[in-house]
């Protein structure tokens, strides 16, 4: 009886002290570290305004494409911005749904930003990734969307084109991936010089 009670009370304090350091002691630490050497991205990387509230978008942060979908903005995928559309579909290469699927998307990217029916179409506009909410589009992207974007808001091209090389951001620690463009940033400034414009 008494070794039961002993491997008893050392389970209970082994326990309460895996409580203490995994529930409470590791946990501020990790907060704590975060907040000083990352606090950016901890907090959400959120996109503010001149006067520190969060930005025209919705959910506006540099890791996700939250914001208005229209014709005067750039867009960063086939679902706009809707988070319940988040995630893959599941759907492999041979898959007939989403050759279908893409077939449809590419249809209506030419005719959105008025190019020709035998126009490449970069494959980040017409698929996405595996959440399907990311930020970026390539720079082929970008470009193809500028006219319908300038119109729309009465600006230049040049006017446009200039605001795209300012949203470029590099690959992965400089070698991972390629450059892309954030839509996020970009609709962010193109707001800004069309209410400066006005």
């Amino acid at each position: 009886m008494k070794s039961f009670l002993l491997d008893v009370r050392g389970a209970v304090v082994s326990t309460l002290v895996f409580v203490v350091v995994l529930c409470g002691i590791y946990p501020v630490v990790v907060w704590a570290v975060a907040q000083g050497v990352f606090r950016d991205k901890a907090n959400g990387s959120l996109i503010r305004d001149a006067d520190g509230t969060p930005g025209f978008f919705s959910a506006g942060a540099e890791l996700y494409r939250g914001g208005l979908v229209s014709t005067a903005s750039f867009s960063a995928g086939a679902n706009g911005y809707d988070a319940a559309s988040s995630g893959g579909s599941n759907l492999g290469p041979t898959s007939q749904k989403l050759a279908d699927a893409v077939k449809d998307r590419i249809a209506s990217y030419r005719e959105s930003n008025g190019l020709k029916a035998d126009e490449p179409v970069p494959a980040d506009a017409v698929t996405a990734s595996g959440s399907g909410l990311d930020p970026h589009i390539s720079l082929r992207n970008a470009e193809l969307q500028t006219a319908r974007v300038a119109r729309a808001r009465k600006l230049s091209e040049d006017q446009v084109r200039s605001l795209v090389q300012t949203c470029i951001e590099g690959p992965g620690l400089g070698v991972l991936g390629d450059a892309g463009v954030n839509v996020l940033r970009l609709n962010l400034a193109l707001e800004k010089l069309s209410s400066t414009m006005k």
